[in-house]
């Protein structure tokens, strides 16, 4: 298995994780009812998949009961948590449908603002990310590129590695045109270059957290969704990539394109660059403070024996 790894010293805490499970796209409605009811038993579930979604409407519903339906098969109580990010096309209607199909769905809508038509994926993960609920967290895009087949692979790497963040790395499936293969190569080599990042494929949405690492992310901050790896890494966290599926998008249309992500992306590098150099990273040790001796009763004792008449007198 391919991975690129980076070293840390956080301590991590040892979780079983099931098999990869078999990759069977087939839709069952009746699957999605007997996951649901699975996992309604825990209040608070181990695995927590958040995805942000932007009129998506043609593909919501065939992502939901395919995540219900694969995830189910993995043994792990969890939810789904959808941020809509202020969608036209009726994204959020069809989710409050849904929502009363599936009790483990859970809708986040951002509010609109007339200043702003979007606020973007950062945001998105950030709001999914603050109500996860799970110790695991995995984000995935709502487009149906991502394969949630490839969540049991990711969980077993990660307890084989004892990683915190197995990032998904689709570089060996890519298709792409020439143009978009140079813009994506000289990317990487600006990213090398600024930042020592070594993952391949930092624009793959399909990536496994554990929950400390999701909560310290600066996600507050525009496009840090794409540094979700080298922020984990320059926070001391062990990350991994692993080969994982990418999918055509078959419905919808793409949000990213080679001009909107190419001078944002590189002004991202050097905000990412400058965030490194002021990271303070220092070791405190707690003071605890030392038992108090218990007060002596040594001269009342030799006090009471001096006053203490000789036997038979």
């Amino acid at each position: 298995m391919g991975k690129v790894e980076l070293h840390s010293t956080v301590r991590r805490d040892q979780i079983r994780f099931p098999q990869p499970v078999k990759d069977d796209l087939s839709y069952d409605a009746s699957m999605m009812s007997d996951a649901s009811s699975a996992t309604s038993a825990r209040s608070a579930p181990e695995l927590s998949i958040v995805a942000a979604a932007q009129d998506e409407v043609e593909n919501l519903e065939s992502m939901v009961s395919e995540v219900f339906r694969v995830v189910g098969e993995l043994s792990l109580s969890f939810e789904l948590i959808i941020v809509d990010d202020r969608s036209t096309d009726g994204s959020l209607d069809l989710l409050r449908a849904l929502m009363k199909k599936v009790s483990e769905l859970r809708v986040v809508s951002i509010a609109p603002d007339p200043a702003n038509a979007r606020e973007g994926k950062s945001a998105a993960l950030r709001e999914g990310i603050r109500r996860a609920r799970g110790s695991l967290i995995v984000t995935m895009d709502a487009d149906l590129q991502d394969d949630p087949a490839d969540i049991g692979a990711m969980l077993e790497a990660m307890r084989q590695q004892h990683a915190d963040l197995v990032q998904g790395d689709r570089s060996h499936l890519r298709r792409d045109t020439i143009v978009r293969r140079i813009s994506s190569r000289v990317g990487r080599y600006f990213r090398h270059w600024l930042l020592h990042d070594p993952v391949r494929d930092t624009g793959c949405g399909l990536r496994v957290l554990r929950r400390e690492v999701a909560q310290s992310l600066p996600l507050e901050c525009r496009g840090m969704h794409r540094f979700i790896p080298i922020l984990s890494h320059h926070m001391g966290y062990h990350v991994i990539e692993v080969p994982v599926k990418h999918r055509p998008r078959t419905a919808g249309k793409a949000k990213y394109g080679i001009w909107n992500r190419a001078l944002p992306g590189l002004i991202d590098c050097l905000a990412v660059r400058w965030m490194r150099s002021r990271r303070s990273q220092i070791d405190a040790t707690e003071l605890m403070p030392s038992p108090r001796k218990p007060p002596s009763t040594a001269p009342a004792r030799q006090e009471a024996d001096s006053d203490r008449e000789p036997a038979g007198t």
